[in-house]
């Protein structure tokens, strides 16, 4: 048999390749949208990609399925609950698929989303036990998927968790404590509030650790899993309806270099110049009005949680970056990047008017701050359980967008997270929107906290 998982760090996201090395017939699940990687290592192996499972309608991606058809033929399938407009196969809770002795086995999982399925993986048709099963967001290691992200549609908390209840502590704790479990996702993912950094796990080792895995009534489960989750980007609704559509397949084009007219016309026409380079570099010297989201973080998410999925965009990248940066927000849909610009040391000493430095403050500065200052702590609702600088408000960064008329843009604002980096974005973000004094404090809430132990 052969399994593989394919994990990205920066969207803590996995799928799955599933092939039978006798009749070289393989699945992939849950594939994100650029495909090469799956159809390199399925040709490595002589095999060919026959069907695409997608456990749900993903909110924080969007799915290669299309791709992947549209290359391959394969057929595309999601629980028999799905009701995508384009054409699938409805997979019954039950229902057996043979890729010759290697099988699957659908288990209908619902309560991330109505029509969440996991996948059980028997390497031999005959196994009593199998080698594993894909849990998609249903169960994450040290977590399970949030039940509260469909509220915009209709479909609420307590009635999806109570359906998590069934599919977690009666269908999956009822496998046997072998059978590996495979994720749809890892640490740092906004669609639990827990996950660990593990990538795989059993199903006796979530027994005994996973909070939400032990025996517990209906009431607590749906009160503990919806307790504290962190705000959802709000890109989430735009890539779960997505995920439903005929859409336009990823283009392979390059994303071309602009040079002087092509830079002045494309912000004339609207569009934003993110910029992902470090953030010392960004700090030390950036194009006015730009924001700032580095390369070497969350990218896409964030830029998700900032900008709209229409809104056009000049890069600005590391050297060499610019392309695998395109991809990254393609891999969320966000398909309008115009170009690149490929110097900007070079554009910013032929229009100086144009070059802006950032403000950083220290922690022992915030003790003279000038009267009318606001504090703005962008961290998660988890985070600030712990401790806040005094006179701080919290608005975490998903919600910074749409959260802007709580705060006053003529009067100075310094931004703290944990360590600095969601900082820097949304400060660049404020200045962006019209803020005319804005700093963010270098290592955030943890160096204010060390120079202030006893405030903690």
């Amino acid at each position: 048999m052969l399994f593989t998982q394919h994990y990205l760090d920066c969207l803590s996201q996995a799928s799955y390749v599933i092939g039978d090395e006798t009749t070289k017939q393989a699945v992939v699940v849950d594939p994100r949208r650029d495909v090469t990687d799956y159809l390199d290592e399925v040709a490595e192996h002589g095999m060919t990609i026959v069907g695409v499972i997608n456990t749900h309608f993903h909110a924080d991606f969007v799915s290669g399925h299309l791709e992947l058809a549209e290359k391959t033929g394969a057929w595309i399938g999601y629980g028999e609950a799905a009701s995508p407009e384009f054409e699938f196969r409805a997979l019954k809770d039950g229902e057996r698929i043979g890729l010759g002795d290697v099988t699957l086995e659908i288990m209908a999982t619902p309560g991330h989303t109505p029509e969440s399925i996991s996948v059980l993986v028997r390497e031999h048709a005959d196994d009593e036990v199998a080698y594993g099963v894909l849990t998609g967001d249903a169960l994450f290691i040290g977590d399970v998927g949030r039940p509260d992200l469909l509220a915009s549609v209709g479909a609420t908390a307590d009635e999806l968790g109570r359906k998590l209840y069934d599919s977690v502590q009666h269908k999956l704790m009822a496998l046997p404590d072998a059978v590996r479990v495979f994720p749809g996702h890892g640490a740092g993912s906004a669609c639990g509030k827990n996950l660990s950094t593990e990538k795989q796990s059993t199903i006796g080792e979530q027994r005994r650790t996973n909070y939400a895995c032990r025996p517990m009534s209906e009431e607590d489960f749906v009160a503990v899993v919806t307790e504290g989750q962190p705000s959802a980007p709000s890109y989430f609704t735009f890539n779960a309806t997505l995920n439903k559509q005929q859409r336009a397949t990823l283009l392979d084009d390059t994303v071309p270099a602009l040079d002087e007219a092509d830079l002045t016309a494309a912000i004339t026409d609207g569009a934003i110049v993110l910029d992902t380079r470090p953030a010392d570099e960004y700090t030390a010297a950036h194009l006015r009005g730009s924001v700032s989201v580095p390369v070497d973080g969350r990218t896409a998410e964030t830029v998700g949680m900032l900008l709209a999925p229409d809104q056009r965009i000049v890069l600005v990248a590391p050297e060499g970056l610019e392309q695998e940066t395109a991809t990254r927000l393609a891999r969320i849909g966000y398909d309008h990047v115009v170009g690149y610009l490929p110097d900007l040391d070079e554009h910013l000493v032929a229009h100086p008017q144009r070059a802006e430095q950032s403000s950083r403050l220290r922690a022992d500065q915030l003790e003279s701050l000038p009267a009318g200052a606001q504090l703005v702590d962008v961290r998660g609702p988890g985070e600030v359980a712990g401790g806040v600088i005094p006179g701080a408000v919290n608005i975490p960064l998903p919600e910074l967008s749409r959260r802007l008329d709580e705060l006053d843009e003529h009067r100075p604002v310094i931004v703290n997270c944990a360590g600095g980096w969601r900082s820097n974005v949304a400060a660049s973000y404020l200045r962006h929107a019209g803020f005319t004094d804005v700093s963010d404090l270098i290592g955030g809430y943890g160096a204010w906290a060390a120079a202030n132990p006893m405030a903690c």
